[in-house]
């Protein structure tokens, strides 16, 4: 029995044997059959994954983000030690011992598969790398074969700490984050370096299934897959269990968000990827991992974006409330599980939210918004003048502006509505030309047109200043007589005479240069047009950077020609700026991901007037807002001058107004030319929220200045003292004898 024993054991060894170079011989053949076809790993030597292109404002923080995949590079060492140990242990624990491939964790996982009728799996981390790299994730012996091939020649090629950066830097996250710094940024709101163990075991633990697992989606899931990678971190001896059950007790406190916060600058951040796009090309915007630095001034933007908002709601509101245009029930939707795209987070208090209409009923709206639910009262929304069932019905998607919120889950609101009204704001610096502020319109998410740089419009009186402009030039003062009086004038034949008329239908007689500018008298205007020749005015346009087209009528005096809200501020910059026109910059330096510059834009200054006349005109709009259709921006107590602008049938209404560091320009309207509501001029709908935007501006530079800034005055500036006060006048054109 022994003998026979023996020669079967030899008998099975033979056969094994056998087998074993029977495999070896398929294995080396099916190597070589691929080997051909696989590709050159050499390209990693220039491994460069696509980054994010960051847009900075002057201050340096973020303004926005291009990019396919949100990712920012990383070095071995800035990867804290508690990370590796955590990915190595939740991933591949042999990772620093074996060539690319494990065998034993493939005949393992094979058996498995074989077992459960399910393909491949056990991929180290340099399969995974491979994979993602260089192949697709379809669960076919081909692909596995080639990724197996391509781990060994990766591991020839690359030390570890090399590979396992890449790695790191590769690999996806969850909702649009690739690799561990995007990653930490994500889902605790810090860079991976500050990641504690029970943090780190958590993003460990949800790289294969970071959909599923993430803690934004099920928290369950992620808890259970960090525990499980604190318990291999303890197998693999990178931690006590003590440790590990110390982490364990932590609970999981995501300080990210899921998505991208909106930037505070879409419109202005449209623009920069406009030139970006155009210089570079699309793929280098998303792709390259660029710096891009403006000099946009968040603090002014969002003071911005906050006046604009509350200003245009307001001018919406006096127009008449309009039912929601939408409601979940006639779509056939539960109202329990819909879920608006808004709301990602729980609403604050003071924010305007879309909210879902629960219910009706004695005197109260019911809404919800997430898990929150409120009520609307009679005072909240007293202002469409309807009874709370002819104002929203349950479906309805409304908005609303969130008031208290009580502990239990519970809020009050009040009703609002997007508006129809349009409006743009535009603030640039006067002596760079650098844009601080844009605003482009009421809703970027509704449309992207850029109603700052984009709408051609009636500027109203905004024209004036150039009329009196060319007026001083040629020896005009601020004292000279003009005549408020009938006027009519040819208009070519077969046309009715051009009679122009005043905003009040009065006439003053005699008035001076200074009180027809300061409240915005339209015939003495347009006789200084006649007296000058339109020919003779719009080079002066023209100089100060209007491009818009100007046909060379007596009507353009008071506006009737059209531009761009950017065309008026750059051109009103010149005023304080000693009549200096600096191009408007969006872009100051583009920096690629080596730290190349790129691009480095200068200051770009235009002589547009004689220092002299710039200054008498600032000081006439100084007087605009001391005692003219601007006075209402006295209150704020600073060096200020400005205009406003109307059309004749209310259509646009704007105001533009400077101090000696800052132009800001505001423009209000509807997109098709209909009237913004009775008596809507640039006093009433446009100015009040300038004066909130300028306000923010004005605090803050009291806050950083000693003293409020002066206009600089030139040298040949004489002030005389006249019956009316002191006044300011070039050198040879004061009044004979005073």
């Amino acid at each position: 029995m022994q003998r026979l024993a023996s020669r079967l054991v030899k008998s099975f060894g033979l056969i094994a044997l056998f087998l074993a170079a029977a495999l070896l011989g398929t294995a080396t053949g099916v190597l070589f059959a691929f080997v051909g076809d696989l590709p050159q790993i050499s390209a990693l030597d220039d491994y460069s994954p696509s980054t994010i292109t960051r847009v900075t404002g002057r201050d340096g923080t973020l303004v926005g983000e291009f990019a396919t995949e949100r990712r920012t590079i990383v070095t071995y060492e800035q990867i804290p030690p508690v990370l590796r140990q955590a990915i190595v242990a939740a991933e591949d624990g042999e990772f620093f011992s074996h060539t690319g491939v494990s065998i034993s964790r493939i005949l393992v996982t094979f058996a498995k598969d074989v077992l459960y009728r399910r393909w491949w799996g056990a991929s180290t981390l340099t399969q995974q790398l491979a994979r993602k790299l260089f192949l697709t994730d379809d669960k076919t012996p081909e692909r596995k074969i080639k990724e197996v091939l391509l781990a060994v020649q990766i591991e020839k090629r690359y030390t570890k700490p090399e590979i396992f950066t890449m790695y790191c830097n590769q690999m996806y996250w969850g909702h649009g984050a690739y690799g561990v710094e995007a990653a930490s940024r994500l889902y605790f709101g810090k860079a991976v370096a500050e990641l504690t163990l029970d943090e780190a075991a958590m993003i460990a633990g949800i790289i294969q299934n970071n959909v599923r697992q993430s803690p934004y989606v099920n928290m369950q899931a992620a808890l259970r897959r960090r525990n499980y990678t604190l318990d291999r971190m303890v197998a693999e001896g990178f931690i006590t269990r003590a440790d590990a059950e110390v982490a364990k007790k932590k609970p999981i406190v995501t300080r990210g968000a899921p998505s991208q916060p909106a930037s505070i600058a879409p419109y202005f951040l449209e623009t920069v990827r406009l030139h970006l796009e155009e210089r570079y090309g699309a793929k280098a915007v998303y792709e390259n991992g660029m710096v891009v630095k403006t000099g946009l001034d968040p603090a002014l933007q969002r003071a911005a974006n906050a006046a604009l908002d509350a200003g245009l709601r307001e001018l919406d509101r006096r127009r008449g409330y309009r039912k929601p245009a939408r409601n979940i029930l006639d779509e056939k939707r539960a109202l329990d599980s819909y879920r608006h795209p808004r709301w990602t987070r729980d609403p604050a208090a003071g924010e305007i939210v879309p909210a879902l209409v629960t219910g009706v009923g004695n005197g109260t709206i019911r809404v919800r918004v997430g898990r929150w639910t409120g009520a609307i009262d009679r005072g909240g929304y007293a202002w469409t003048k309807r009874r709370a069932d002819d104002v929203a019905r349950t479906g309805d998607l409304v908005e609303v502006k969130i008031g208290k919120i009580d502990p239990d889950g519970t809020f009050t609101a009040t009703l609002d509505q997007a508006p129809l009204v349009q409006g743009a704001v535009l603030a640039i610096d006067n002596h760079t030309g650098q844009v601080l502020a844009m605003v482009g319109g009421s809703s970027f998410e509704t449309t992207q047109f850029n109603r700052s740089t984009q709408a051609l419009r009636q500027v109203g009186s905004l024209f004036k200043p150039f009329v009196f402009t060319a007026a001083i030039d040629r020896g005009y003062t601020a004292t000279s007589m003009l005549d408020d009086s009938p006027a009519s004038f040819p208009a070519g034949p077969g046309q009715p005479p051009y009679e122009p008329r005043n905003y009040d239908r009065e006439f003053e007689g005699p008035i001076t240069l200074r009180r027809a500018l300061e409240h915005s008298r339209n015939v003495p205007t347009i006789r200084l047009m006649a007296a000058l020749d339109p020919k003779n005015v719009i080079p002066y346009a023209r100089s100060l950077g209007i491009s818009s087209p100007l046909p060379p009528y007596l009507s353009i005096a008071i506006g009737s020609a059209e531009a761009t809200l950017l065309e008026m501020v750059s051109a009103y910059s010149a005023f304080p700026n000693q009549g200096v026109r600096m191009t408007p910059t969006m872009v100051l330096q583009v920096i690629d991901r080596d730290g190349d510059v790129l691009e480095q834009q200068r200051a770009e200054p235009h002589e547009a007037l004689r220092a002299d006349t710039a200054y008498i005109v600032t000081n006439l709009l100084r007087g605009v807002v001391q005692h003219g259709t601007g006075a209402s921006a006295a209150k704020l107590n600073w060096p200020l001058g400005g205009k406003t602008g109307t059309t004749d049938d209310y259509t646009d209404a704007w105001f533009i107004g400077f101090d000696p560091d800052v132009t800001i320009g505001l423009w209000i309207g509807l997109d098709q030319k209909k009237p913004i509501g009775d008596r809507m001029t640039g006093t009433l709908a446009a100015l009040p929220i300038w004066i909130e935007i300028m306000k923010s501006w004005v605090e803050r530079r009291r806050a950083e200045l000693s003293a409020p800034p002066d206009f600089p005055r030139p040298g040949n500036i004489v002030f005389i003292t006249t019956d009316t006060g002191t006044e300011a006048y070039i050198a040879g054109t004061e009044p004979v004898g005073k």
